[in-house]
C-alpha cells in the first residue's frame, strides 16, 4: 500500500473523532458554559501536550518569532474560532451554521493555500471535492431542519461564513511551522497560548458549575474532548495535513457531519434519512476520488 494512505486514514479517523464530538458534548453542555467547557477541553490537554513533547523529543522550546506566530494562530485558531463557532450556532439556525461552517472550509483552504504553501488545485481535487461538499449538503440538509436565509439569521450566517474563512487561514498557516517544528509541538504551543487567551473569558462561569454533582458522564465527556478531541486528534490532523497538503486535507472535514449523523443515530436514537445516506455516499466517493491522485509534495 502506497503510505499516502496512512495519512489519508489519519484525517478519516480524527474526523471521525471531531464528528462524534457533537453527540458526546451534547449533554456536558447543559452543566457547563459553552466558552468554559472549550477552555477546560484545550486548557487540561497542554500538560499532556507538553509531557509528551518532552518525552518525545526531549525538549519543549520554540524561538521567539516562531512563539509570536504561534500566539496569533493560538488566538486566532482556537480563541476567535471556538467562540466564533458557538455565537454562529446561536444566532442561526443548526442546519445554517453546520453547512456554513463545514462546506466552504476546504473551498477557502483550498484557494488561500498559495498565501502559505505551493499546491495545485487540479481538476481531481475539485470534482472530487466538489461530489464530497453535495454529500454534505445532502447530510446537513436531509435533517429536515432545512436552510433558512432570511434576515433574522443574517449575522449568525456572516459569523458561520468566517469561521469557514478563519478555520482555513489557521490550518495553512501552521504548515510553514511544521517545517521548521514538529507538529506535536506546534500543535503543544498554539493551544498553550489560545487557552491562555480564552480563560479571561471564563472568570464568570466557575462559580455557576455544580462541581460536586458531576457524574462519570461529565469526567468521560471530558477526557474525551481533551485526550482525544485535542491531544490526539490535532496532533495527527497536523501531521497528515503537512504531509499530503492543506488543500487535500481539508476536504477530508466533509466526514464530521457525516460521524455526528452516525453518532445522533447510536446515542440519541435520531433518524437517518436516505438523502443523508446518499450524502454519505458521495462523500465516500469524492476523498475517494482525491485520494486516487499521485500526490506531490507541498512546498513551503
Amino acid at each position: 500500500m502506497d503510505r499516502k494512505w496512512i495519512y489519508y486514514v489519519g484525517l478519516g479517523l480524527v474526523s471521525i473523532i471531531w464528528g462524534a464530538n457533537f453527540g458526546v458534548s451534547r449533554s456536558a453542555m447543559e452543566t457547563f458554559d459553552p466558552i468554559l467547557f472549550t477552555f477546560i477541553r484545550f486548557g487540561g490537554a497542554i500538560p499532556f501536550f507538553f509531557l509528551l513533547l518532552k518525552l518525545r523529543e526531549g525538549s519543549v522550546g520554540i524561538t521567539w518569532k516562531a512563539a509570536l506566530k504561534l500566539a496569533v494562530i493560538g488566538l486566532i485558531g482556537v480563541t476567535v474560532l471556538e467562540i466564533a463557532v458557538m455565537y454562529s450556532i446561536k444566532y442561526t439556525t443548526l442546519a445554517n451554521a453546520s453547512l456554513l461552517n463545514v462546506a466552504p472550509w476546504p473551498i477557502f483552504a483550498a484557494l488561500l493555500a498559495p498565501l502559505f504553501v505551493k499546491e495545485k488545485f487540479t481538476s481531481r481535487l475539485a470534482v472530487g471535492g466538489a461530489a464530497a461538499a453535495v454529500g454534505v449538503v445532502l447530510i446537513i440538509t436531509g435533517g429536515g431542519d432545512g436552510l433558512d436565509l432570511s434576515s433574522e439569521h443574517m449575522i449568525g450566517n456572516l459569523l458561520a461564513l468566517g469561521v469557514s474563512i478563519i478555520g482555513a487561514l489557521f490550518n495553512l498557516a501552521c504548515m510553514p511551522l511544521m517545517k521548521q517544528y514538529s507538529a506535536l509541538r506546534v500543535s503543544a504551543w498554539f493551544i498553550l497560548f489560545g487557552a491562555l487567551f480564552m480563560f479571561p473569558l471564563t472568570l464568570g462561569s466557575w462559580s455557576k458549575v455544580e462541581w460536586a454533582s458531576l457524574g462519570a458522564g461529565h469526567y468521560a465527556a471530558i477526557g474525551y474532548n481533551i485526550l482525544i478531541c485535542t491531544l490526539f486528534a490535532f496532533v495527527v490532523w497536523n501531521a497528515c495535513m503537512f504531509k499530503i497538503g492543506a488543500a487535500r486535507a481539508n476536504f477530508f472535514r466533509y466526514i464530521v457531519p457525516a460521524s455526528a449523523v452516525v453518532v445522533g443515530y447510536i446515542m440519541f436514537n435520531e433518524q437517518v434519512t436516505m438523502l443523508q445516506l446518499g450524502g454519505g455516499i458521495c462523500i465516500a466517493l469524492g476523498l475517494v476520488w482525491i485520494g486516487m491522485e499521485r500526490q506531490q509534495k507541498p512546498g513551503i
